[in-house]
């Protein structure tokens, strides 16, 4: 670049414009970006709203070459690449909230079967509320629903406290909490703006991103600490309790902290 203006927006931000000049004959261009670790989205737009591409990248990942002319619209294949990806990595590694709500579920079982049921009801639950918050169809602020997750985690911890038996409620309770969940990952691709061409490919594979890291997180936690279900005792013991006395402590912690921003 050449140059570089900026424009102060006030609570909004800082907009940060970059000039520069385009060699003869350029055809494509790359973007990074070094001053973050954290992901990011790069929306190239042009005139026709409906080519609007969104690229996500990690820390300073330089990009594909991006093509200067008019942007085609993204394929089918590339979004639901793209939006799995996104989906996978909001679980692992960046989701420490919802996966500590998801080991909260692994802790209380013993057996596999009912803790894939209660991950697929709460994948089931989110899906829902994340597909309604984005058509506009429910909308609540994060001041209300940030607190509430953080909630969830605590109740789920703290049932597991004081319980060793997996009642029957607790999938009904864990699909509530999927519908809050749900409304939090809506926050997460408002950001990226899902292609209106590719909106329920997008939308269905970032689900299934999700759906993956939470799997991947309970096969995880049960390869390591598997064995100790049939030794009930030393599990409960040694494992499950101070595990969820942690996960209890943190979500207090998160609670506290997201009502006080």
């Amino acid at each position: 670049t050449s140059g570089v203006l900026a424009e102060n927006l006030g609570l909004l931000g800082v907009r940060v414009t970059l000039l520069g000049v385009i060699p003869p004959r350029a055809q494509t261009f790359r973007w990074r970006y070094d001053l973050t670790f954290a992901s990011y989205a790069l929306t190239i737009k042009s005139p026709d709203p409906e080519t609007a591409k969104t690229i996500w990248l990690e820390g300073s990942q330089e990009s594909q070459p991006i093509a200067l002319a008019r942007a085609a619209a993204p394929s089918r294949t590339a979004v639901a690449r793209s939006y799995f990806t996104l989906g996978f990595t909001h679980i692992l590694p960046k989701g420490l909230d919802h996966i500590l709500f998801v080991l909260g579920i692994f802790l209380l079982g013993r057996r596999l079967r009912p803790i894939l049921w209660q991950v697929s009801a709460f994948t089931l639950a989110h899906s829902i509320t994340l597909g309604l918050t984005l058509y506009g169809l429910i909308a609540l602020p994060s001041s209300i629903i940030e607190p509430l997750i953080a909630l969830s985690i605590v109740y789920v911890a703290v049932e597991n406290l004081v319980t060793s038996e997996l009642k029957p409620w607790r999938v009904v309770l864990v699909f509530g909490f999927g519908l809050l969940h749900g409304m939090g990952f809506a926050g997460v691709l408002r950001e990226v703006a899902l292609p209106r061409s590719e909106f329920l490919t997008g939308l269905a594979a970032f689900n299934v991103g999700v759906e993956a890291g939470q799997l991947t997180v309970i096969m995880g936690a049960f390869l390591v600490v598997g064995t100790w279900a049939r030794r009930t005792d030393k599990y409960w013991r040694l494992i499950a309790l101070p595990g969820s006395a942690a996960i209890a402590l943190t979500g207090l912690f998160w609670t506290v902290q997201r009502l006080a921003i």
